[in-house]
């Protein structure tokens, strides 16, 4: 090990020269005269963002540099680490995970070496290899010495019976072949990686990202990545992975945050997101967008001139209208966009009847002029309103939710019922305060489609593209020099117009709606409903996606019960599935308690394989109905005192009785999930809806027969609740428990 440390201090050494390096070389840009010619100050703002890339690489890679070695059979020894760095002679001295030379430390099994003869796995704490482990290969291995087909079987169970941190790390040193071959997917098409609880799906997910900006930067970098959780909670949980791993192009985001100046947070019953999430809502709002635009039943008349010795009353027929209206239609513009349409036909038509009202006697133009002075009229304009009315998405919904009549006539084949769970009280025309929800933001979105920007609220930029045109080649031209896809052009010349500081991309990327990214991933993806799927594939017009999640776990009334549900429309023949079968993270003493719980779900899935015992037997316990509330403050308090620093989720039914909730949260170190501070704290009381894609050391699951009535996808939240635990589940209740968790043992 002394020769392990040795050549580890070189990396260190290797790393400081580096970091030193970038830092002299952005000083020196930084000290430079800003000025000069266009050429140069595009070369140097080219160098000043390849060098700030990279010194934050170097200071990304500080923790756990070097963390393996693999040996050839030609006796060839590769270090492999978190970046890839190379000595004073160019020669390479530490291998990037990601490269394909590092594909065998993660491949190699001892059945199929793929000419790995030796790998070892390192260690370290700070710059100090403290451990190793071996793996053997060749004929050890195959006579049965060590031939697990774990790779670093005592460091991956090192990490996985580690305590809790409340934040998900990185795994670049414990990867496993079948999460590996997940990772090094091709990037085109949809990749769908189905996989059960404790497989790792999400953690491979993010380092597929980071690997996949490392493979095909010059493809990504300028679009970006997006990778979608299922809640706020969930992304604080990752949101350390992928800047531990040096990567910055990548935006973290729930479907309630696609929607710029929306975010939905509100709660709503499992009814109306189950027909909001209805991909029949796409024809509801073009519906009620109809229903807005009104027709006069025989004529309306307006009075334009008021202030004008020439006050006359103009009847609009209803003929007049509906030719307005198919002139608007036929611009095949979005809505706002085709108002002008409409105003031009009813304008031009109304200034022609008046010239023939005087006689003929008004030349073309004198009739085009009459016709602009029309459009300015009040009256003029509240008929164009009425005919076609300006709006946002945030109006058309607030219009359509507010009003039965508006839902009846635009949801003729909905239920009554179900038009009714949409109905809700606004605060006005204007939509501001409205308590937007998740469910709510696939619908805005979809109406921003339908209806466009409204006018002003974004400018031309045609008179720009001329000058931007000759910029943007001459940029393209001085990154060819360069050639590491490390920035775009049309970024470069940003900065060049002014721009002291480049904004990050998330930021970008979130205020635009518009926006395109690369490559998405979406994480619990079995939750989206059909309306989130649409506004997903508009995020990503290439259809390059990875898919995580597990149809068994499904718990939203909108979510999925087959990947073709959400995947045929949109990519038919272009998506691939993978599995992911080994359970890491839950001991099989847990999962064998799932098993009757799974079968309920679907008898025809299949358990992930539990990779290690946890050495104590999941169980429950009966405390009185009729004292609830006290006996379960009494036997939670109890768990808490036994905890000794691990952390612990209680999983309740969505829609518990406050005063339940409220004795819970009011003991010691207990947290509710939706306060920000929730996963530094021992304790977090959820449902196993906010509890998705988390794990915990421990896990109470509080009254399992509430949490299986609560919705029709309640067997599936129980499932999920089963499996956050990395060490011991408990399960208290104070009715009888469902059959299915016949194997707890009784306290």
């Amino acid at each position: 090990m002394r020769a392990e440390n040795e050549y580890v201090t070189e990396l260190y050494d290797h790393l400081e020269t580096q970091r030193e390096l970038a830092t002299a070389l952005l000083r020196e840009i930084h000290l430079h005269d800003r000025g000069g010619t266009f050429q140069s100050r595009m070369e140097r703002d080219t160098l000043e963002i390849h060098h700030v890339r990279r010194l934050s690489e170097l200071h990304a890679a500080e923790y756990g540099l070097c963390f393996g070695r693999i040996e050839s059979a030609d006796g060839e020894r590769r270090y492999i680490g978190r970046i890839a760095l190379a000595d004073e002679d160019h020669e390479p001295v530490l291998t990037d995970w990601r490269a394909s030379a590092a594909e065998p430390f993660y491949r190699a099994t001892p059945t199929v070496p793929g000419g790995v003869t030796g790998r070892r796995h390192l260690r370290s704490k700070g710059r100090t290899i403290v451990d190793f482990d071996d793996d053997a290969f060749g004929v050890s291995a195959l006579e049965g010495r060590g031939g697990s087909e774990l790779s670093g079987e005592t460091a991956l169970l090192a990490s996985l019976t580690a305590a809790r941190t409340g934040r998900m790390g990185d795994i670049v040193s414990t990867i496993q072949a079948e999460q590996d071959r997940v990772i090094r997917s091709a990037l085109g098409g949809v990749l769908v990686v189905q996989g059960g609880p404790g497989t790792g799906k999400t953690v491979v997910a993010l380092h597929r990202a980071a690997y996949l900006l490392y493979t095909h930067r010059d493809r990504l970098a300028k679009r970006g990545v997006l990778v979608i959780g299922p809640n706020a909670t969930f992304l604080r949980y990752i949101d350390q992975v992928l800047p531990a791993l040096g990567e910055s192009e990548v935006v973290l985001s729930s479907i309630g945050a696609l929607y710029p100046g929306v975010t939905g947070t509100d709660t709503e019953t499992p009814e109306a997101a189950a027909v909001k999430g209805d991909a029949r809502m796409a024809r509801v709002l073009g519906a009620a967008l109809d229903g807005l635009r009104q027709l006069p039943e025989t004529s309306w008349t307006i009075t334009v001139g008021r202030t004008s010795p020439h006050e006359e009353e103009l009847e609009i027929s209803r003929a007049l209208c509906e030719r307005a209206h198919a002139a608007a239609h036929r611009s095949r513009e979005p809505h706002n966009a085709a108002r002008p349409d409409l105003v031009e036909r009813l304008s031009s038509e109304l200034a022609l009847r008046i010239a023939r009202d005087q006689g003929g006697k008004m030349d073309l133009d004198d009739v085009a002029n009459l016709a602009d002075r029309l459009v300015g009229e009040p009256e003029f304009q509240a008929l164009a309103e009425k005919l076609w009315p300006l709006l946002s998405p945030e109006q058309l919904l607030t219009a359509l939710f507010g009003s039965p009549e508006l839902l009846a006539g635009a949801m003729p084949d909905f239920s009554e019922a179900e038009r009714a769970a949409l109905l809700r009280e606004g605060p006005g025309p204007d939509g501001e305060g409205v308590p937007w929800t998740t469910a709510d933001v696939p619908l805005l979105d979809e109406a921003a489609e339908l209806l466009g920007p409204l006018p002003g609220s974004t400018t031309s930029r045609q008179a720009e593209v001329a000058a931007e045109a000759e910029e943007l080649e001459f940029a393209k031209v001085v990154l060819e020099d360069f050639g590491d896809g490390l920035v775009d052009a049309e970024t470069l010349v940003s900065q060049y117009r002014g721009e002291e500081a480049l904004r990050p991309l998330a930021e970008r990327a979130l205020e635009d709606r518009t926006w395109g990214f690369g490559h998405v991933i979406v994480d619990e993806a079995q939750e989206l409903s059909p309306m989130a799927w649409r506004l997903l594939t508009r995020r990503c017009p290439g259809r390059s996606m990875t898919i995580v999640g597990d149809l068994a776990q499904t718990g939203a009334p909108a979510g999925l019960s087959s990947w073709s549900e959400a995947l045929d429309e949109y990519t038919a023949g272009r998506w691939r599935t993978v599995e992911l079968t080994i359970n890491y993270r839950t001991p099989a003493e847990i999962m064998r308690i799932t098993e009757g719980v799974l079968r309920a779900v679907d008898p025809a899935l299949t358990a992930p394989s539990a990779v290690r015992d946890g050495g104590i037997r999941p169980w429950s316990l009966r405390i009185p109905e009729d004292d609830r509330g006290p006996a379960l403050r009494a036997a939670v308090r109890k768990e808490i005192a036994a905890l000794d620093g691990r952390r612990m989720a209680i999983i309740h039914a969505p829609g518990w009785p406050v005063e339940l909730l409220d004795g819970l949260a009011e003991l010691d170190g207990v947290t509710a999930t939706d306060d920000p501070s929730a996963l530094e704290s021992p304790v977090v009381l959820m449902t196993a809806a906010q509890a998705k894609g988390l794990e915990f050391d421990a896990v109470l699951v509080v009254e399992p027969t509430e949490l299986i009535a609560a919705h029709v996808r309640g067997v599936n939240d129980l499932y999920v609740a089963l499996t956050r635990a990395t060490k011991s589940l408990g399960v208290i209740h104070s009715r009888d428990l469902p059959e299915m968790l016949a194997g707890l043992d009784p306290r």
